[in-house]
């Protein structure tokens, strides 16, 4: 029988693709996007600039930015050496689409995906934004980095798991959508090309993509579905045949654009502690924008509840003024 022997998550913010130094140039770009408060109202990025602490700006200097961005690719190292050293036969990778592959025509909620292949399409645009293409040139080089570089390259799907997982999951009535191919000329999204690009480091272990739709209403997952939906993830890996070692991972989070390090710490004491209530019942007024993808992690824990969290590498990357950013965090479990 097949069995979940690791687990991990990963942030998977542009910031990760860009140099230290140019994490402030993300003012920029965040003036011009919608915002929350910590409380989940909608808010401007002067709105926020307003009512951020002073000591925001401590956390701006080179030094800390240095620090928190070299503890970033070490953590991503080791996320690697971890996933490729449990010798994986499959890693069913939890994400989220920013409208790069599914619209408002037809959102699913819960998708998985069971191609043959899944293909890494170069210079695709990440996500719904009709500015992209007047991005300042680091922004571009930092978003290009989910992609392939030049040629076109289709990663491994474990097919046959994936329409095991389906089945699974509606037998578990969990009305899942499901795809087999790409729209045509289009690949995946920046959520998976993280884990094939920075995680895997191009390494072809087969794939199951499970797509939440963290970030759209009015479909998106509760919390308490996101973990009972991971609990069923490893109940149907578990009744399947081979005897396969499974892995699972969550792409995405923690909160951004603004960084709310209470919301993060309250979701790594949960998931450390193994508190499924917790993790079921933070507040959906705060898990949306950025905060979203928590959701993923929380499907995650969910599969891998069984297991115990074993690293966690944590940061608030701060990049502005206005306490814009990412909750950088980083894990792994076994």
């Amino acid at each position: 029988m097949a069995s979940i022997v690791f687990g991990a998550g990963t942030s998977h913010t542009p910031m990760l693709n860009a140099a230290a130094e140019e994490w402030p140039l993300f003012e920029e770009i965040d003036r011009q996007r919608a915002h929350l408060h910590k409380d989940g109202r909608r808010a401007t990025y002067d709105e926020l600039l307003a009512v951020a602490p002073p000591s925001v700006q401590a956390e701006l200097a080179p030094d800390k930015l240095g620090k928190r961005h070299a503890g970033a690719m070490s953590a991503l190292g080791r996320l690697h050496d971890r996933l490729i050293g449990a010798r994986l036969d499959a890693v069913v990778v939890i994400g989220d689409d920013h409208k790069e592959l599914y619209h408002d025509d037809n959102m699913p909620s819960i998708l998985v995906y069971r191609g043959e292949t899944i293909a890494n399409v170069p210079n695709r645009r990440q996500g719904p934004d009709p500015d992209a293409a007047s991005r300042p040139d680091w922004a571009k080089r930092a978003f290009a980095r989910y992609f392939e570089e030049s040629d076109t390259r289709h990663y491994p799907v474990d097919a046959r798991l994936a329409n095991h997982l389906t089945a699974a999951l509606i037998d578990r009535e969990f009305d899942v959508a499901s795809a087999n191919a790409l729209p045509e000329g289009e690949g995946e999204g920046h959520a998976f090309g993280f884990v094939h690009r920075r995680i895997m480091k191009g390494v072809a272990i087969p794939v199951v993509p499970v797509v939440l739709n963290t970030y759209y209403p009015p479909n998106q997952p509760a919390p308490r579905r996101c973990y009972r939906l991971g609990q069923a993830i490893r109940e149907a890996i578990e009744g399947y045949a081979e005897g396969l070692r499974i892995g699972v991972v969550a792409s995405g989070g923690l909160s951004h654009f603004t960084v709310d390090e209470a919301l993060d710490g309250e979701l790594i004491r949960a998931l450390r502690e193994k508190d499924a209530t917790a993790l079921q019942t933070l507040p959906r007024e705060q898990l949306n924008s950025g905060n979203s993808e928590i959701r993923n992690w929380i499907c995650a824990a969910g599969a891998l509840e069984h297991l115990d969290l074993q690293w966690v590498h944590y940061a608030p990357g701060y990049r502005t003024l206005a306490g814009t950013g990412t909750g950088l965090c980083f894990a792994h479990w076994a």
